[in-house]
């Protein structure tokens, strides 16, 4: 049983990249700062191990062997889905040697540190040495992996399989010539919307206890998952039954704690969902970056900053905080947390402008990949962008090209992912509220339970089995396009702005 012997060596292997993702998850929530080195040493033997495990002569004769075995099994089984993934990852992984794994991995750990250090004193010139470094391990793994048109197509694909930088330029030009008259029609009558409610004094104690109830209205099981707190919230799943969740509180803003809360445990829908049967395998989990994402912009964004949504839950806010919030309405709530504002920081930005935040990271990455920009010059190169497509430029680099740990990752071709999956999420939630009418009444009355079995149906149990066209496609019936999103964004923030 050919087969069976391959699936033990993959078990072995997601275990390991697992004790990997606990040591991550620990290191950035409760880990001492001065385990930093120790724990970069750990992580990169582990990696290592992995790879070398991974890309043997013996894993390539198991996968064809398995796929001689399997010859003839339906093409939507796990069978066959979990063969086609293992060839085309064995493939690429076996184009990057196990040295050059363990110099990436060590740079990361190395720029991170530096990253914090730098963001931390508000200077650039810690940073950039390291900057320099990753851009060369980018560089190197695009030639290792290969292309044909642009070198950022190669560092795309390790996020967004199938994906082209050609075709996400067209994709984001054209979505980038909608917002940004949209974005300047609202500017106009940007006094028409009060988010003062918002800006009071919030215990965080009591956020927590709503962040948490969010969390479980909207699907996350606690059962199988963890709730902390951590300077940039993310997700991580350690199975589908250890999904863990991070966020973040402010004590005199609301929204951060809320919606942070929300887009995390939507990421971790997605696996939570993934069937019981991929469990241990690479199929367990999210197709691609951007798939994940509109999971967590949909639950944040569509489902969580609409009217009908708070119809539901802002009593039980405001139970919590009668004396900031108590005689808000359930309008007034839906506008403030609609308000949009230029915003310097990313993470902060609303929903119309987040994704013009994303274009400006897409447009500098690809020029400091291709060399047309140099490290040195990117506080420069950031501000005159964020100029063009903000009209603001902030006074500091920790606001500016500072404030994203993603330069530290070796991960460049990650950031377009974000904005693709805001693109995704309009185009998912038009397909089910077509194919379910009633989701759409549902929603409207804020009740989520329709949408969720919708996406758990169509894209959540699936995990990695189809590619990201497979899956949008299969879904909506068509291919991914960005009018959805243009469409939905026109027709919210007219409503909101009375334009």
């Amino acid at each position: 049983m050919k087969y069976q012997t391959l699936l033990n060596r993959v078990y072995e292997i997601h275990d390991l990249r697992k004790a990997v993702r606990v040591l991550t998850w620990d290191r950035e929530v409760v880990m001492p700062k001065g385990g930093d080195e120790d724990r970069n040493q750990q992580i990169t033997t582990l990696q290592r191990l992995c790879h070398t495990l991974y890309t043997s002569d013996e894993m390539g004769e198991l996968i064809e062997a398995a796929s001689v075995e399997l010859n003839g099994a339906s093409y939507r089984s796990s069978e066959a889905s979990l063969i086609r993934f293992l060839r085309r990852d064995y493939e690429r992984a076996r184009r990057l040697p196990a040295d050059f794994i363990s110099r990436s991995t060590s740079i990361n750990g190395e720029a991170t540190a530096a990253w914090k250090k730098a963001r931390e004193d508000d200077d650039f010139a810690l940073f950039r040495p390291w900057l320099e470094k990753v851009l060369d391990i980018n560089r190197e793994k695009a030639e290792f992996l290969g292309f044909e048109d642009d070198p950022y197509d190669a560092l795309l694909e390790s996020h967004e399989p199938g994906a082209k930088t050609s075709d996400i330029k067209a994709i984001f030009d054209s979505t980038k010539s909608a917002l940004i008259p949209l974005y300047d029609a609202v500017l106009q009558h940007s006094m028409r919307v009060d988010d003062r409610i918002l800006r009071q004094s919030f215990n965080i104690k009591s956020q927590a206890l709503f962040g948490r109830y969010l969390a479980t209205t909207i699907g996350y099981d606690f059962n199988r998952g963890h709730l902390a707190t951590s300077v940039h919230p993310f997700s991580t799943s350690l199975s589908r039954n250890d999904v863990r969740i991070t966020t973040r509180y402010s004590p005199d803003y609301l929204s951060p704690g809320i919606f942070a809360t929300l887009h995390e445990a939507g990421h971790a829908l997605y696996v939570q969902n993934v069937h019981q049967s991929l469990t241990r395998t690479p199929l367990a989990k999210e197709t691609s970056a951007a798939l994940d994402e509109s999971q967590s912009r949909l639950i944040e964004n569509m489902v969580g900053r609409s009217k009908g949504f708070w119809q539901i839950h802002l009593p039980k806010l405001q139970e919590l905080f009668p004396n900031q919030l108590g005689d808000v309405s359930v309008s007034q709530f839906y506008r403030a947390i609609n308000k949009v504002q230029p915003s310097f920081i990313r993470v902060e930005a609303d929903e119309l402008t987040y994704n013009l935040h994303i274009i400006l990271r897409f447009e500098l990455e690809r020029k400091l990949i291709n060399g047309e920009l140099k490290a040195v010059d990117v506080p420069a190169a950031w501000n005159d962008k964020m100029s063009e497509l903000l009209g603001i430029v902030p006074a500091t680099d920790r606001d500016g090209c500072l404030q994203d740990i993603h330069w530290t990752l070796v991960g460049f071709g990650y950031f377009p992912t974000y904005a693709l999956g805001n693109l995704y999420a309009a185009q998912f939630l038009k397909a089910a509220q077509t194919h379910e009418p009633s989701i759409a009444d549902d929603l409207e009355e804020g009740r989520t339970e329709s949408l969720l079995d919708w996406l758990r149906t169509n894209i959540h149990q699936h995990g990695r089995k189809f590619t990201p066209s497979e899956i949008v496609e299969n879904a909506t019936g068509a291919p991914l396009n960005q009018d959805d999103f243009i469409n939905y964004a026109v027709n919210k923030f007219s409503e909101v702005y009375g334009l």
